[in-house]
């Protein structure tokens, strides 16, 4: 659970309580009203007919990526519960595109923001939490990230924002400006309105949660796949919920989703499949996709896509038409030194130009 940073704001009045959270949550209310929805791109493919996958572009929040969503909601939990003051010190705990973003809404309130982070995450991800102002701490084993976040917000006296429990319950699924909401409110005029399928992968669980639930309360036909790394507990969670971690150094290097461990916003009831992606696969998705939109996407995107195509080639095989709707979650300007660097791919072995021909021919013009 999140620690509450009430031991910091002691000396102050509640009035003076109440007036600083107000102010916090209408800072965090009009950023939101500043910023325009993501762009829902159209992808035409001529070599399926009555078949069109769509992309829910949310690199172009202001903090580049899908985690813009989770921030705000998991601030606008935390000072709705109480758990966060004018003096608290806020920890997350994060592989860095969620802790970009919750850097910039600390700096927003003016809170000293503490990301605790795999040693391995992409230099420039570093680069961005603390152009924010955020302050890094780096673990060389991820597993131990919980364990510290939880010991550095008792030793500041600050609040754990811990994305990977409060993820699911902090946004409000039923509507409110969610993902969910969006995606299918832009879809209103497309052939297909009603999506065949919504694709997402899962890093706490809370994007597949509040579309799932999304879905469900709306009483669409649309299902949902997540797609998921080979090396993550997720996929074999849902096929057997016995399965709650990973075995020791199985890990994948696609940042964002996929975990060691079963996360408690991983609501699996509300998925109806699950397709596991080989980082290889991911990796060269990602760049058939950058060629195609004349701009480098991310690898959690090419993870997406691969999970599209599969389901796109099903669509065709059963003969059926409608529409497919996947997340492009954030731009590729954070991995030049990785997953866009041939030389790091090849240190490692990920061969993934043959995966990348798949996808071009997926997405051919004719």
């Amino acid at each position: 659970m999140g620690t509450n940073g009430a031991k910091m704001t002691v000396e102050r009045s509640k009035a003076e309580l109440c007036a600083w959270r107000a102010e916090a949550i209408r800072r965090i209310e009009a950023d939101f009203n500043r910023s325009a929805d993501t762009h829902l791109i159209r992808v035409e493919l001529p070599r399926y007919p009555g078949i069109t996958l769509y992309l829910k572009d949310e690199s172009s929040h202001p903090t580049g990526s899908l985690k813009h969503r989770l921030a705000r909601s998991l601030f606008l939990y935390a000072l709705c519960n109480g758990w966060i003051g004018p003096d608290t010190c806020v920890i997350e705990s994060s592989s860095g595109s969620t802790a970009v973003s919750e850097a910039y809404f600390a700096k927003m309130l003016g809170l000293r923001f503490i990301a605790v982070v795999p040693a391995s995450t992409a230099a420039p991800k570093l680069d961005a939490i603390r152009f924010h102002g955020g302050e890094i701490h780096a673990v060389d084993d991820p597993r131990t990230v919980y364990d510290v976040s939880h010991r550095l917000a008792a030793e500041t006296g600050g609040h754990y924002l811990d994305q990977f429990t409060y993820a699911e319950r902090a946004t409000d699924w039923r509507g409110n400006n969610n993902i969910a909401e969006s995606i299918f409110s832009q879809m209103s005029a497309e052939e297909h309105p009603i999506p065949r399928w919504v694709v997402c992968g899962a890093g706490t669980g809370g994007t597949s949660a509040t579309i799932g639930r999304f879905i469900a309360y709306q009483r669409h036909a649309t299902q949902l796949c997540v797609a998921d790394p080979v090396h993550s507990v997720f996929h074999r969670h849902f096929a057997d919920r016995q399965a709650l971690s990973l075995p020791e150094g199985c890990a994948s290097c696609i940042e964002g989703i996929g975990r060691p461990r079963v996360e408690p916003s991983f609501i699996p009831s509300v998925i109806d499949r699950m397709i596991a992606v080989e980082d290889a696969a991911s990796i060269g998705a990602m760049r058939a996709l950058s060629a195609r939109l004349g701009r480098r996407v991310g690898g959690s995107t090419g993870t997406n896509l691969i999970a599209c195509a599969t389901l796109i080639e099903d669509m065709a095989e059963a003969g059926e038409r409608g529409s497919v709707v996947t997340l492009l979650c954030d731009g590729g300007e954070r991995y030049g030194c990785t997953y866009y660097d041939d030389a790091w791919l090849d240190a490692r072995g990920i061969d993934w130009r043959p995966h990348a021909a798949h996808i071009e021919a997926l997405l051919a013009s004719a």
